[in-house]
């Protein structure tokens, strides 16, 4: 960094008034605007929107030129013949955005505990000191390398280069937000290659396959593109994402629901045990399990699933009780093709009147009252939509199964999946309990430590389809799909961060867009929208957000946790881009 940001060539004025929120400068001629040339381009008065530094006493202060006025006798004399003839003594006001030590200007104040004094000198900020600024946000001090990549220039100075450190970018998630056509994609498509720059690991859930350009690309490790060459297996959903598709009432069918997925995770384990261990036997009506010296008991298994009716519960019981770790984890191991037969099996008495050590009969009331699940149960497993994304009739080891791949991928060398959602169908809510799935499996890896060395980050694209989402029928309960609120309020500790993409900010949970610690805010119009960023990111202010509306395709504000001012910048082309271009209208 430049350590004299004072630099007698690009003086412009006088400090004139200081107020807690802005100052104004006095420009002792307009000779400096007129004819101000700085870094080979002409300004003429184009200094809105540039930095400038303020020398003070102590501290040296960055802030921003946020509008330029003549005094009100002199814009009465204004005219052609006058500007030329006359010389004028201009305003401006400025942001103050941080403050540093006059003797060390890479020491940055957090705060402003003080302000310029009347009188201090203005200067427009050179770009080798800005650009030190940008390189240092969010690195700690004993982060001698950190790894950087270029995002983009200054809007008002395209020689301004702007290179942001990694850390500062998704080490506290980031939100890339802004109208269609403002610029995400490729926003998204930067930040990505940023990543591999680096040789980090990225992953992306791309909603509509306008990300498919990067899958060609060395970097890149075969896309898993759903319901097509890919599947995620029904044994890697947990047992809420079970019930969440099965949509069962809550009194009868939710608890004959959890003991047929209870029996079948028992029938499992006895499947997976009973050829080593000597307390298991298979015998042609089911499996003989030993109680003590002598006696064994059976459970007994018919058409490949656990009969109880009038059968004992102690054998049961004890597989259960040896086995819990297994049979209670949030997976879904078993078979899924026997749940609606193992659904009317679980419709019996809890115990038998007589034998108070067997289950009772069969319970034609309860039976009735699951005869709605048991059909929503055979629909599920039946449907072509479904049987294609979740695998129901493949086994967990074939190939293309989304975790395994997932797991490739993390244990290999390559810095980028793409997960396409492109052909997974809008009904049924598939998309969103499919996604939810998924931020849930990686949810589980981030708790087990697995990104704790090797960091990841989590791309959501087009995230309002995903995010504060819910399922509610006339059966089932509302339940709401939030591994991604989990991810956001949780795993940064983990090394798992997130990188949400949204034309719609409104519609992302205040609490998970809250959890966002940096935004790259590209074209906002609605209001709504507007109020949610500047609701979320503690660094938004009014000066700031005032240029949304106005910011071209590809400009973008970045502020965050990590970034003592809001930065308004250019985003660079990425080398590859999106297919997010607007389809044209072009005469037969």
């Amino acid at each position: 960094m430049n350590r004299n940001p004072f630099e007698h060539n690009y003086f412009i004025g006088y400090i004139n008034q200081v107020t807690p929120q802005y100052v104004k400068v006095h420009f002792p001629s307009s000779v400096l605007l007129k004819s101000f040339v700085f870094r080979g381009e002409q300004y003429n008065g184009g200094l809105v929107g540039n930095y400038v530094v303020i020398e003070g006493e102590q501290h040296g202060f960055l802030g921003k030129m946020l509008e330029i006025s003549l005094p009100e006798n002199e814009r009465l004399e204004l005219s052609e013949k006058s500007f030329q003839n006359k010389e004028f003594h201009p305003t401006g006001k400025i942001e103050i955005l941080l403050s540093f030590d006059l003797f060390n200007p890479t020491e940055v104040e957090k705060g402003l505990n003080s302000l310029p004094s009347v009188g201090a000198k203005v200067f427009v900020c050179s770009s080798n000191f800005i650009k030190g600024y940008f390189k240092g946000f969010g690195v700690k001090k004993e982060n001698t390398n950190p790894p950087v990549f270029s995002l983009g220039c200054l809007t008002y100075d395209k020689s301004t280069e702007v290179e942001i450190s990694q850390q500062a970018i998704f080490g506290r998630h980031c939100a890339v937000v802004g109208t269609t056509g403002g610029g995400k994609s490729y926003t998204v498509s930067k930040l990505i290659e940023g990543i591999i720059v680096n040789k980090g690991k990225a992953i992306l859930i791309d909603a509509t396959g306008e990300y498919a350009t990067h899958d060609k690309q060395s970097y890149s490790a075969t896309p898993a593109i759903l319901a097509n060459s890919a599947f995620f297996h029904y044994t890697n959903l947990t047992i809420g994402d079970l019930f969440v598709l099965l949509r069962p009432s809550g009194q009868v069918q939710a608890p004959k629901l959890a003991e047929a997925i209870k029996s079948l995770k028992v029938l499992r384990v006895l499947e997976n045990t009973y050829l080593t261990s000597t307390n298991i036997t298979k015998v042609d009506d089911g499996f003989k399990v030993k109680i003590r010296d002598g006696i064994e008991e059976l459970i007994k298994v018919d058409g490949g699933t656990v009969t109880k009716e009038n059968q004992l519960m102690r054998p049961f019981n004890r597989i259960y009780e040896q086995n819990m770790v297994d049979i209670e984890s949030f997976n879904s191991d078993f078979d899924i093709r026997l749940l609606a037969s193992q659904i009317i099996k679980e419709c019996i008495w809890d115990i038998d009147k007589n034998d108070h050590m067997k289950w009772g009969g069969r319970n034609d009331t309860h039976l009735n009252n699951c005869i709605s699940l048991i059909l929503r149960t055979k629909s599920l497993i039946n449907n072509p939509l479904f049987d294609v994304i979740f695998g129901f009739q493949k086994d967990k080891t074939d190939e293309g199964e989304l975790i395994t791949e997932m797991q490739e991928f993390l244990n290999g060398d390559k810095n980028l999946l793409r997960i396409g959602f492109e052909q997974v169908g809008y009904d049924f809510q598939a998309r969103e309990i499919l996604a939810n799935a998924i931020g849930k499996n990686l949810l589980e890896k981030s708790r087990q430590g697995d990104f704790k060395s090797k960091p990841v980050v989590l791309f959501i694209d087009e995230a309002h389809q995903y995010l504060n989402r819910s399922v509610k029928d006339e059966y089932f309960e509302m339940t709401r799909l939030d591994s991604f609120d989990q991810i956001a309020k949780e795993c940064r500790k983990h090394g798992l961060f997130l990188c949400l993409a949204t034309q719609m900010p409104r519609d992302i949970p205040q609490g998970t867009l809250s959890q966002m610690g940096t935004f790259i805010v590209h074209r906002l119009i609605n209001p709504f929208d507007k109020d949610a960023v500047e609701n979320a990111c503690s660094s938004a202010n009014k000066n700031s957000l005032s240029f949304l509306p106005v910011l071209g395709a590809g400009e973008a504000i970045l502020m965050g946790v990590d970034f003592p001012m809001p930065v308004v910048l250019k985003v660079n082309k990425p080398i590859v881009e999106p297919n997010s271009a607007t389809p044209q209208f072009v005469l037969p």
